[in-house]
């Protein structure tokens, strides 16, 4: 059954405006004819999350993260694992590291 099967709706019923337990039935925009919000394809999604601070931000911790499993694997002598650097860093350098890079001018 395709979607508009699922939401065929004769053009003789009104629309009652009703709730469901995520926000308004989506039927009534599929019989207008219009979606609530355009969709992006996905290379302007992946161009706005490639420009967004978050993204940026996660980076920016992601490569600390992978230095500091570099560096505490080389004192254990094997590889300790992402997750083991990733809690260590947290707990141990993530708040002041935060700190100091909100105190960084940013470019422009």
């Amino acid at each position: 059954m395709n979607l508009n099967q699922r939401f065929a709706v004769s053009s003789s019923m009104r629309y009652r405006p009703h709730r469901m337990s995520k926000g308004i039935d989506a039927r009534y925009f599929l019989r207008k004819g219009e979606l609530p919000m355009e969709t992006p394809n996905s290379e302007e999604n992946s161009d706005l999350v490639k420009n967004s601070v978050l993204y940026k931000e996660f980076l920016a911790e992601r490569e600390e993260i992978l230095k500091h499993k570099w560096l505490e694997s080389e004192k254990a002598g094997h590889d300790i694992g992402f997750e083991k650097a990733l809690l260590d860093w947290i707990v141990k350098y993530r708040s002041s590291w935060r700190e100091k890079r909100q105190k960084q001018p940013k470019p422009d």
